[in-house]
């Protein structure tokens, strides 16, 4: 942990999916390229994106069916034919999409002829075979398992797993290579399609690391239940017999929600865990950190104890807290892998053996700024810089928070008051107020939402907790990263001591 925590960085908080571009998604193609370049300029050490993997329930990067798969979505078009898989045509004459927002269902639906067009042209061709074989050798302990899932989850009319036949569920030798060998084109299909996600994320992390910018990844604590994970592993998990949850998690009423959040995800079986020598959680963080330098753990304070709610409940309000595994799972994480550079997502309500057990690990947890102003005793407020420690990461906003402009559009006339006497400006520029305060901040890493650096209102927010749908699907103008944009954040950077080869404090 001490390289994060012992020098200065700061960076940008943007998933791929939001990035310009014709394809209807962002992607893991040229303006990935781009944005990476002008991060470079702009003095940038940090790229923080959301969960890589699948989407699900309304697109949700966090509610996803595989903890270990990539998002297919994501891959590059411009890749494919770069690579002798697509023709021109599939590439130039596509059908129009948005250019602000992403339409999600209609970006799946044409790609699905496209992926089919460019796995025929992989099966009929040489190229690309030695390193798919390489790559499912790699990937053994997950891949298979999902490529199976995702492919009887469409033959299913995506119905939840306990609905599949018995057999299925139950996991039975006989009816796996059964379903195994009636959808092998399937199958095979999404493994290759696995592998090129795998191998463009790749080449992107390349290009990043020799540009001098750190990719932060994000794992989500837990995992859907309708997911390839707990299909293929429901010991792991408070199933019961036929494969449904007893408990579900989610977080108590809290700032975001009067209700508190109702996840609904399945909760560990940590007895289990620990029996196997928490052998899936050194999995999914080794294949994590494959593919990002550095990792944010969200819901951190799960590890200490979680919101056990019955399954069944409207709301998230009856629950209770059960205690988690504490450090073991880290302690056996480090002995398989070695140090791996985590940061804490420690929001929400948070008690001194959770503190505790985040210092005692070394990891640092997260400032949000927007979080700093208002309260009974405002001077107190954990958030505010002057309270902040060189172990923590601030942040203006998150990707659940609205944007900085339109945070600052809804405060109270008490709360703006505050803000305006703490950072000893009016407000006009709030969003580079926010940022010049983080940047100048002791934490040892300052990240902003794209979204801040561009001034952009509630328009431009990525997520509102509580909100099942029209999340998740803002994108980046074509032109908005300017030149300009990027001296002035590199001149704050610079001034602040953020940029590479500064010497620390």
């Amino acid at each position: 942990m001490t390289k994060l925590t012992e020098s200065r960085q700061s960076g940008v908080l943007l998933h791929p999916t939001a990035l310009p571009g014709p394809h209807g998604i962002g992607d893991l193609g040229p303006q990935a390229y781009a944005f990476v370049d002008w991060l470079k300029s702009a003095r940038q050490q940090v790229w923080q994106v959301l969960p890589l993997n699948p989407t699900a329930h309304g697109n949700s990067p966090y509610a996803s069916p595989s903890a270990f798969a990539g998002n297919t979505l994501m891959i590059s078009l411009d890749g494919l034919y770069q690579d002798g898989l697509l023709d021109k045509d599939d590439v130039q004459h596509g059908r129009a999409f948005p250019e602000n927002r992403v339409d999600f269902a209609a970006v799946g639906e044409h790609r699905k002829a496209v992926y089919a067009r460019a796995y025929e042209k992989f099966r009929a061709g040489k190229a690309l075979k030695a390193e798919l074989e390489a790559f499912r050798h790699r990937s053994a302990s997950w891949l298979e398992d999902y490529a199976l899932f995702a492919a009887l989850h469409r033959h299913f009319h995506d119905v939840v797993w306990p609905e599949w036949e018995p057999d299925l569920v139950a996991r039975k030798k006989a009816a796996l290579e059964t379903w195994r060998s009636k959808l092998s084109a399937e199958v095979e299909q999404e493994a290759f399609l696995q592998f090129i996600f795998a191998r463009q994320w790749s080449a992107l992390h390349k290009h990043a690391t020799a540009n001098g910018v750190r990719l932060v990844g994000d794992v989500p604590i837990f995992v859907a239940y309708d997911s390839a994970d707990a299909w293929a592993h429901t010991p792991l998990f408070k199933l019961d017999a036929k494969g449904r949850p007893q408990v579900v998690a989610g977080v108590p009423p809290d700032y975001f929600s009067e209700d508190g959040q109702l996840w609904g995800n399945p909760l560990y079986n940590w007895e289990e865990m620990k029996r196997t020598g928490y052998a899936w959680w050194i999995e999914r963080i080794k294949s994590v950190a494959a593919t990002v330098d550095i990792i944010r753990i969200d819901h951190f304070r799960g590890f200490e104890a979680a919101w056990e709610i019955p399954a069944g409940e409207k709301t998230a309000k009856r629950g209770k807290w059960v205690p988690g595994p504490g450090g073991a799972v880290f302690d056996a994480i480090k002995g398989a892998l070695g140090e791996v550079p985590f940061i804490a997502e420690d929001l929400g309500i948070i008690t001194p053996p959770v503190e505790a057990l985040r210092d005692g690990l070394g990891m640092p947890g997260m400032k949000i700024l927007q979080f700093a102003f208002g309260g009974d005793e405002p001077g107190a407020n954990p958030y505010l810089p002057h309270n902040h420690t060189r172990a923590s990461v601030v942040y203006t906003g998150t990707h659940d928070n609205d944007t900085t402009r339109g945070w600052w559009q809804g405060l109270d006339a008490r709360t703006r008051s505050h803000v305006q006497m703490y950072l000893a400006r009016d407000g006009a520029d709030i969003s580079w107020d926010l940022i010049r305060s983080a940047w100048s901040s002791v934490a040892c890493t300052a990240v902003a939402p794209l979204q801040d650096v561009l001034d952009l209102g509630t328009e431009a927010r990525f997520n509102t907790p509580g909100k099942p749908e029209g999340n998740w699907a803002w994108r980046l103008g074509a032109h908005a990263l300017t030149s300009q944009l990027a001296e002035r954040l590199g001149g704050l950077t610079v001034l602040y001591g953020r940029h590479a080869g500064a010497k620390p404090a």
